[in-house]
């Protein structure tokens, strides 16, 4: 495989929840296939009456309780996931009111009974694709197939890579990066901040301003989430914990348990913002969502670290979320929550040993102490929602990777045996190895109980 040259803020996106897969994703290509609509010659976009879209695999069977129809409606209506309002979804409808979309010149209007659930088990290239057609009648007048390929990335039949500047330090693996290191004499930061400035064009200035934009949206998720009371959207009625969570926590002073109550107040607050459809930064990914907000605002603010730490741990957080999304996967629908919540994990914990000032093993040790105590977790999201046992799961992850830390840093470097290569490994064969029916599907496991129930 070639080398990594995803840009930072290409994992670290700002977006609408509950979903990246099956919010951001789809909100890029409703805004996309508009643009190609545009592009049309003149005497073909004007015969256009009907505009349909089928969804299929995991969009499909739990796209409804992700809110994935809204999004697309957003897309087709202009807006896009890092510039929009926080709570744009709340916008838009599921129902069956129509509205008019202006395909420059030409008004069409758009039924949400135009999104089509299609088949959940199909043998299209990804299990999250979407088919967009626009049509004059039964003849097709433009046709694009999308794919959701998880954390708010969206890719197309005949997609090809874009051209990019060259990394500085080339690297598909952790190994890879540690030669570098030696090599170079170099701390990890140093060397994703090169990377990024050659792929990208950007300079540090231009870097650390888009870092300290993502800290913001992590920290405004936070906050919001903690002082938020109420029941979340959707059929389950799930009311919110974080207050309650962060009001036991600051009643014994961050103290003792009251220190990891904040830490799970803070993790429920952002993944519970993240389940009412508001904007949050996908880390790697909308599911899991709350576990390095939580990091970041308990090294802030109960551990004093610096803003240019906590830019330095982002970046190395970043880092684990490119090798996992290289070497394995970040998508719920290909590999279970272990590659959401479990690499969400994994970035954290590596932020945090990085930020505290520990160098690259100590950093590495944690990241794959968080990942191994993810491997097998399924994505079984009750009734479709990112809510049961989503939110918890990002508490849960979040404790993790604090642990995962307080281990690597309390022992020997060299106790150590499993590297982080080695635990990519192990997620990606358990994801090719677990059943379709546990990957974002809701057919099985706590969502099927709690469905008997």
């Amino acid at each position: 495989m070639p080398a990594i040259t995803t840009s930072i803020f290409e994992l670290l996106k700002i977006g609408p929840g509950p979903s990246s897969s099956h919010t951001i994703g789809p909100m890029r290509a409703g805004f996309d296939f508009v643009e190609r609509i545009h592009e049309l010659p003149d005497a073909e976009r004007m015969r256009a009456t009907i505009l349909e879209i089928r969804l299929f695999g995991s969009l499909s069977a739990t796209g409804s309780g992700h809110g994935t129809p809204r999004a697309i409606m957003a897309g087709l209506l202009g807006f896009q996931p890092d510039t929009c309002q926080p709570n744009i979804l709340e916008q838009f409808n599921d129902g069956e009111l129509p509205f008019d979309i202006n395909l420059k010149g030409k008004t069409i209007r758009f039924h949400p009974c135009d999104i089509i659930f299609d088949a959940v088990q199909h043998d299209y290239p990804h299990s999250n694709t979407m088919i967009f057609r626009l049509r004059d009648g039964d003849e097709v007048l433009l046709e694009r197939m999308y794919f959701s390929v998880g954390g708010g990335f969206l890719r197309w039949q005949g997609w090809e890579e874009p051209q990019s500047g060259a990394p500085a330090y080339p690297y598909e693996t952790m190994a890879q990066i540690k030669t570098h290191l030696r090599a170079n004499s170099m701390r990890l930061h140093d060397l994703l901040l090169a990377n990024e400035q050659a792929i990208t064009g950007m300079d540090e200035d231009q870097i650390n301003k888009g870092l300290d934009r993502i800290i913001e949206v992590m920290e405004q998720a936070v906050e919001c989430g903690i002082v938020t009371e109420g029941v979340l959207p959707g059929t389950i009625g799930l009311q919110r914990k974080a207050p309650v969570m962060y009001r036991r926590a600051k009643a014994e002073y961050f103290q003792g348990t009251g220190f990891l109550k904040a830490v799970n107040a803070y993790a429920l607050a952002a993944s519970e913002e993240n389940a009412a459809g508001h904007c949050v930064v996908t880390a790697p990914t909308c599911g899991g969502a709350g576990v390095l907000p939580a990091v970041v605002y308990t090294l802030k603010r109960h551990m004093s670290a610096s803003q240019d730490e906590i830019r330095q741990g982002l970046l190395v957080a970043a880092c684990i979320g490119f090798l996992a999304k290289h070497n394995a996967s970040i998508s719920g629908a290909e590999v279970g929550c272990q590659g959401e919540v479990g690499v969400a994990s994994a970035m954290a914990a590596a932020a945090l040993a990085y930020a505290r000032g520990y160098r690259f093993q100590v950093t590495e040790n944690a990241a794959e102490i968080a990942m191994e105590h993810h491997l097998g977790l399924t994505c079984d999201p009750v009734g479709g929602y990112v809510q049961i046992p989503c939110i918890e799961r990002n508490a849960m992850g979040a404790v993790k990777a604090l642990n995962a830390y307080l281990i690597a840093s309390t022992l020997e470097e060299s106790y150590q045996k499993v590297d982080f290569d080695k635990v990519i490994q192990a997620m990606a064969q358990t994801g090719r190895d677990m059943s379709g029916k546990y990957k974002e599907t809701s057919l099985a496991g706590l969502a099927m109980s709690m469905t008997e129930c």
